[in-house]
């Protein structure tokens, strides 16, 4: 199976949404999103895929919705429960790579199993409800690229990188 990986996008706090919608659009932050993720195996949750334009799943991805309760769709694979979900990727060409996109539970579940998180910083608060995990507090993973500093409209972000040191990060329990 490919290596396991996550992206995403975070305020100060370390916040990524409110009211299932993101803090913050960067121009540049959605142009690096989508060539990381273009031709890969993209997974998300169900809140994650209606906060999609038109609850549609991203196109040129291979688009797998972890949920027990999504109905069956020609636009999408579900996978019911992480158990599941290593089935189908096993059975996987990701030769683009496999991407866990959000949401917040999803990320949660699945950290353990990502090699690298691929994390763009946004140096303010936006007051989110929403949280990732703040993996500079976590000694499972180290931060390998801060990238430099960059600027939109006054608002200071990085493109990060951290690597899972967790030797278990690459297998399934």
């Amino acid at each position: 199976m490919a290596e396991i990986n996550l992206i995403v996008a975070v305020d100060s706090n370390w916040g990524i949404g409110r009211d299932n919608h993101l803090l913050f659009s960067i121009p540049d932050d959605m142009k690096y999103f989508r060539k990381m993720t273009l031709g890969s195996v993209v997974i998300s949750g169900r809140n994650n895929l209606l906060s999609f334009p038109g609850g549609k799943p991203l196109p040129k991805r291979r688009n797998i919705i972890l949920s027990g309760t999504l109905e069956k769709s020609d636009d999408y694979e579900i996978a019911r429960n992480i158990d599941e979900l290593f089935d189908i990727l096993e059975k996987t060409d990701a030769a683009g790579g496999i991407f866990v996109i959000g949401g917040a539970e999803v990320y949660r579940q699945l950290m353990p199993y990502c090699h690298y998180a691929y994390i763009t910083k946004m140096y303010r608060d936006f007051d989110g409800d929403c949280f990732f995990p703040n993996l500079d507090e976590l000694s499972s993973w180290e931060l390998t690229d801060n990238g430099e500093e960059l600027d939109y409209e006054g608002l200071k972000y990085r493109f990060t990188k951290y690597e899972n040191r967790n030797p278990q990060c690459r297998a399934r329990k």
